[in-house]
């Protein structure tokens, strides 16, 4: 039973959740997700690669009993409770998968953090989720150890420390007796406000994704080897590269690097057959496909952004592979609409995942014409739980979950992308608030008011775009820029610092004084 009750006191009301749908799926009441994503595995794959690292690789027995002592680590030397929150700091590696299964095994809800965020955002982390414990990648403790409140207990890997507690602790471990609709993970996702929220998934609801997109779309196989970029603290990398592989046994190759340039090579070195990226990544490895073997390859994913048709081309034309598109969310744990082989369409995000409904509706939530522009409506097995937050009853409406994104059905029942109706702005992949960046500008001296946009980018999809009015003094010409790009990078995540700064005389304001964003957008056209 769940003793910390945290997180299941700050569920949103009942009333407030969407409508969920089982049609296609069963799991018993009492469920731990990892004793069928991982213990399952041991009685036939136990010898077979689980995962594959740059400096390590661990079967399935093996990741298995380091899970095993983590949990002993957790439970018996740092007093967790099921319930509590745990937050998990690294880069993709087999140490970070580990931690994690370890965690939900163990009954707690696990709090994956991003590497490049900062202090100011690990901290409001620490603060909305009451964090407990963390366990950490030693070479990312320096932003964690300045974040507050401090966690009761950090624990470090890659030094040494909690390797030697492991050493120590029993192999064998008994999961935790879950409800289905424990609360086991928390995902962080920024609105257009720059405030974090926090959303809340089931022990059911990471199988659900595995029992509908996985089997039913992306149809992976036992002896697939899995790759990609996504880190594991998005839903989007947790489940192209831990969880749809380890639901059949497959392998997965975490890259701690996974630039295009690192991804290419690493493709022929371990034979990957099953790739998911982001577009912006597909469009440069494109490019230098002819110089790498990437014949091993049978299925990639593109996810995380808009994906161009001509980006779409130009990887088939160079692999021979037509890309899987599909849109997801935090709020609904990963892809909701996307077309498997065979029911694939150039240019279309696809078609609802078996498990899952969606439309197109109007300002009031009714359905539109086909062909019409209008909200993206879904529901399915997952859908929108925010921890603690108002902006549950904007997500979710007449039950359907209201993603924030515009979109065009056709008469094929096809899916097509058109902008997302609110103001974030989506970057190679990453989902990045302007007001954010425009509250890290505007901590610099020089800056006196700013606006920040997305602009459209070739390569990235869309690039963050500052206009900063600066005070007197302070030059308009490009040490100024990157003195404030730097700036940026130092005080927030650096992938959302502004590629794009210009100086204008001022801002464009209504006459109450409220920043007409849409005017900057028109001008950049």
């Amino acid at each position: 039973m769940i003793q910390d009750h945290f997180a299941r006191d700050r569920l949103p009301p009942p009333e407030q959740w969407p409508d969920f749908i089982f049609e296609r799926l069963s799991y018993p009441a009492r469920l731990n997700c990892v004793t069928e994503l991982l213990d399952a595995n041991l009685a036939a794959r136990a010898d077979h690669p689980a995962v594959i690292t740059p400096a390590e690789k661990l079967t399935y027995a093996q990741l298995a009993e380091r899970v095993n002592r983590i949990a002993n680590v957790l439970v018996g030397q740092l007093g967790l409770v099921p319930g509590h929150r745990v937050l998990l700091r690294s880069a993709n590696n087999a140490w970070m998968v580990a931690a994690c299964f370890a965690v939900l095994k163990a009954g707690g809800i696990a709090v994956a953090s991003m590497p490049l965020l900062r202090s100011k955002e690990l901290s409001q982390m620490l603060e909305k989720a009451a964090i407990s414990h963390a366990l950490c990648d030693a070479r990312l403790a320096d932003q964690l150890r300045a974040a507050s409140p401090a966690p009761r207990h950090l624990v470090l890997w890659g030094d040494g420390e909690l390797e030697a507690m492991c050493a120590q602790a029993s192999p064998h471990f008994k999961a935790h007796d879950s409800a289905a609709d424990d609360v086991c993970l928390l995902g962080f996702t920024s609105g257009t406000t720059g405030q974090p929220k926090a959303t809340m998934h089931f022990h059911r609801d990471l199988l659900a994704v595995c029992d509908t997109y996985g089997r039913e779309v992306l149809q992976p196989a036992a002896d697939d080897v899995f790759i990609g970029s996504p880190p594991l603290a998005f839903s989007f990398g947790l489940g192209g590269l831990v969880l749809f592989p380890f639901r059949v046994g497959a392998t997965t190759v975490l890259l701690e690097k996974a630039a295009p340039d690192d991804l290419l090579p690493a493709i022929p070195r371990h034979r990957a057959t099953v790739c998911f990226t982001a577009p912006t990544a597909y469009r440069a490895m494109a490019a230098q496909a002819a110089t790498h073997d990437l014949s091993s390859l049978r299925k990639c994913v593109s996810a995380g952004e808009a994906l161009p048709k001509p980006t779409f081309n130009a990887w088939k034309d160079a692999t021979g592979l037509e890309l899987m598109d599909g849109i997801g969310a935090t709020e609904m744990l990963h892809i909701f609409i996307g077309a498997p082989p065979g029911k694939i369409l150039a240019g279309s995000t696809g078609i609802p995942v078996p498990g899952y409904q969606a439309k197109v509706v109007d300002e009031v939530g009714d359905e539109v014409p086909r062909g019409t522009p209008g909200r993206l409506a879904v529901r399915g097995p997952t859908g929108c739980r925010y921890l603690d937050d108002a902006r549950q009853t904007l997500y979710v409406q007449r039950g359907w979950n209201i993603t924030g994104d515009t979109y065009i059905q056709d008469a094929d029942g096809y899916f097509w992308y058109q902008a997302r109706n609110d103001d974030m702005i989506i970057s190679s992949g990453y989902n990045i608030a302007g007001p954010e960046v425009e509250a890290a500008l505007l901590s610099h001296a020089a800056v006196r008011e700013c606006a920040v946009i997305g602009t459209h980018d070739a390569e990235r999809g869309m690039v963050v775009t500052a206009y900063i009015v600066l005070h007197d003094g302070h030059a308009r010409d490009d040490n100024t820029r990157k003195l404030l790009q730097d700036h940026v990078k130092a005080v927030i995540a650096p992938y959302k610092y502004p590629r794009l700064v210009h100086f204008p005389d001022q801002l464009p304001r209504t006459e109450t004084g409220k920043l007409q964003r849409f005017v900057l957008r028109h001008e950049a056209r």
